[in-house]
């Protein structure tokens, strides 16, 4: 384990920081490091509650191991940003992605938004990372929609009335999962904001889903599409 600055190295960069030696302006430049500092703690633990919760593990197992009371784990973690789709932080072409997923759902009969639709969803933002990854491994729209034809056929128009719910499908298991699992990809990448990259890596933790079976069939696997997306937020960074 890599050790983190002690108190003084701490005290000289944040001293360093200030760029000034009034003491207010210290205090005040501490103070916003702190701040940050503890916000990015408490998300990235909020981050390994979850994949704690994820794989099953109870909240007195997590309280144990945090050293801390099941009232107390659970009042903090559980509705940390990582605990749920966070839809605040998602950018603007990944909230698009992710109506447009509702639309293709509409559009295709389907009274639930899966896997299926969010992927499809993804090249209605041509210029968004995830699209431009997609393409570059030659996964173009029409193989996945011929792809998602076969394992997820659409339906027939129904004669009946619309429930209260036909506007807005509700989302499936596995792509609440995949909606969750993008705010988890973003903390690990260090972003606190949720892109379309961040979704289609999330694809990938759940290997049952639908997108994630197209995903494989058409050559994409996880360790490619990391490799890429990193390359293109290199890219946006020089």
């Amino acid at each position: 384990m890599t050790p983190g600055p002690d108190l003084q190295q701490l005290i000289n960069t944040i001293k360093a920081d200030a760029g000034s030696d009034d003491e207010l302006e210290q205090l005040g430049t501490a103070a916003a490091t702190i701040n940050e500092l503890t916000a990015t703690s408490d998300a990235a633990l909020g981050f390994f509650v979850d994949r704690a919760r994820g794989a099953g593990k109870s909240w007195v197992e997590i309280s144990t191991v945090l050293g801390v009371s099941k009232q107390a784990a659970h009042k903090r973690f559980a509705d940390s940003w990582t605990s749920r789709p966070a839809f605040e932080r998602y950018t603007q072409r990944a909230r698009a992605v992710v109506q447009a997923a509702g639309d293709i759902a509409r559009d295709r009969n389907h009274d639930f938004v899966g896997t299926e639709h969010l992927l499809l969803a993804m090249y209605k933002e041509p210029g968004a990372i995830a699209a431009k990854v997609l393409v570059q491994h030659g996964i173009t729209e029409d193989s996945v929609r011929t792809a998602v034809d076969v394992q997820s056929p659409a339906g027939q128009p129904s004669d009946q009335p619309k429930s209260l719910d036909a506007d807005n499908p509700p989302y499936t298991r596995r792509a609440a999962h995949v909606l969750q699992g993008a705010v988890g990809e973003a903390v690990t990448l260090g972003h606190n904001y949720v892109g379309t990259e961040h979704l289609l890596l999330a694809f990938y933790r759940d290997q049952a889903g639908i997108a994630t079976k197209i995903l494989h069939e058409q050559g994409l696997e996880e360790s490619a599409a990391w490799t890429d997306i990193r390359a293109a937020l290199e890219g946006f960074t020089k």
